[in-house]
C-alpha cells in the first residue's frame, strides 16, 4: 500500500511542508539520505501544546504532539523529494527531544507516540533506531521535536 493511501485510511492527511522558524533548511539530501531537520508540533500554522512534559503537557498530549511532528516531517520529506515518496527506501534514525520536568524519565513512552505512527504509516519502511532525549528548553517552548534521517534512492 502506498504512503498516501495508508494516511488515508489512517483518516490522516500531509500538511503543506512547515517552513523553518531560524537560520537552517528543512532537508538535507545528501549521499543516499535525507535528513529532516527538527520538527515541532504545528497544525494550521499553531502549536498543538507548549511547556514541560509532565507539569504542563501530558504524556498523552505530548504523544499527540509528537505524531504531529511525524506528519510534518513526512511533508518535509515529500517536498524534499519532488512531491512524491516513490524514492523513499526507508526510514533510518528517529531522534525525539522532549521538553522535560527534572525528576521526568519517562522520555520513550513521548517518542513512541511518533515511531508507532511511523510504523503505521510506513510498515516495515519505518522500522528505525531511536533516541528519546530529555531537554530543559525547546524552540518555542514546545513539549517534543522530533528529526529523522531517511535512507532514499
Amino acid at each position: 500500500m502506498s504512503i498516501e493511501s495508508k494516511l488515508k485510511e489512517l483518516g490522516l492527511s500531509l500538511p503543506e511542508a512547515p517552513k523553518p522558524v531560524a537560520a537552517y533548511v528543512p532537508a538535507v539530501t545528501s549521499c543516499g539520505q535525507v535528513i529532516v531537520s527538527g520538527q515541532l508540533p504545528m497544525q494550521n500554522g499553531e502549536l498543538l501544546s507548549t511547556g514541560k512534559v509532565p507539569s504542563q503537557v501530558s504524556i498523552k498530549d505530548a504523544q499527540a504532539a509528537a505524531r504531529q511532528c511525524v506528519l510534518n516531517g513526512l511533508a518535509v520529506l515529500k517536498a524534499e523529494l519532488g512531491g512524491s515518496f516513490d524514492r523513499l527506501v526507508r526510514l533510518v534514525r528517529v531522534g525525539a527531544f522532549v521538553q522535560s520536568d527534572d525528576d521526568f524519565s519517562a522520555q520513550p513512552q513521548v517518542a513512541n507516540g511518533a515511531s508507532e505512527l511511523l510504523l503505521e504509516i510506513l510498515g516495515d519502511k519505518g522500522r528505525h533506531a531511536r533516541a528519546a532525549v530529555g531537554v530543559n528548553a525547546l524552540p518555542l517552548n514546545v513539549p517534543v521535536e522530533i528529526e529523522f534521517l531517511f535512507e532514499v534512492n
